[in-house]
């Protein structure tokens, strides 16, 4: 397929749009993640080499952004420039764009700008180094058709020296258990139809991926293993990557 996006999928989020801000509607696993979200990238670029030089500012592209939750948070950081959010999905864009313009610090025009598009019709950089310091992939390659295509395609906007960033599910019996059977058809924290379990990503199927591909050498690979307690959050679980939620980090050499 050309495109990595799956219109069952972008159909199901269309329908969430409307409730993407309620903190305790549909979307609230995603606020609740996002402190950790910035956790995670903070502890990946303080073992970027020093060798590697990093700008004062940053430059962000949050890919399959939703109703903006990480884009929004990241745009408010002092140590970023812009933040370039995009996303298939038109009617959660609109959301986005909305609750953008509630917010004046992060309103002003190249500050955090939405574009209504898949990773495949996003310009590349005309050279690498125009790239981004940090590409996040939260929560969506669990979404997409075929991850080894839309991986590489973001891979193109990722700068020498910089990070790509991201969150899935290892596709094991636990997770299925935890993600389509407790959390969607018992408990009902999760919309119903939110996950295709053939579709989740073992970390260490993305490790071997990223090394054939001669990226995250010299340490640049991370992982952190979360899972989510109901009354106190999400919680770092070391090891947990192996059979549950986890974010993973690739560092472009």
């Amino acid at each position: 397929s050309e495109s990595s996006v799956d219109p069952t999928e972008i159909s199901h989020f269309n329908a969430l749009a409307s409730s993407w801000w309620d903190p305790h509607g549909p979307s609230r696993l995603l606020h609740l993640m996002n402190p950790l979200r910035h956790t995670f990238i903070l502890r990946c670029r303080e073992t970027t080499p020093s060798s590697t030089l990093t700008p004062a500012k940053l430059r962000y592209l949050d890919i399959g952004c939703g109703g903006g939750i990480f884009a929004e948070s990241a745009a408010r950081l002092p140590t970023t420039a812009s933040v370039t959010a995009i996303d298939p999905t038109p009617e959660v864009l609109k959301i986005a764009e909305a609750h953008k313009r509630t917010d004046p610090t992060i309103a002003a025009p190249g500050r955090l700008t939405y574009l209504n598009r898949s990773i495949e019709d996003l310009e590349v950089p005309a050279t690498s180094e125009e790239g981004y310091d940090v590409v996040s992939i939260f929560e969506v390659l669990e979404h997409v058709n075929a991850p080894g295509p839309f991986l590489e395609q973001a891979m193109k906007h990722v700068k020498p020296g910089g990070w790509l960033v991201l969150s899935t599910i290892a596709r094991t019996w636990t997770s299925w258990l935890v993600t389509n059977v407790m959390a969607e058809d018992v408990l009902g924290i999760v919309p119903k139809g939110t996950h295709v379990w053939s579709k989740y990503v073992n970390e260490r199927e993305l490790r071997t991926w990223f090394r054939q591909r001669q990226w995250g050498g010299d340490g640049g690979m991370k992982t952190m293993g979360v899972i989510y307690v109901p009354g106190l959050g999400w919680k770092e679980v070391q090891g947990s990557e192996e059979w549950g939620n986890y974010f993973f980090a690739v560092r472009r050499d």
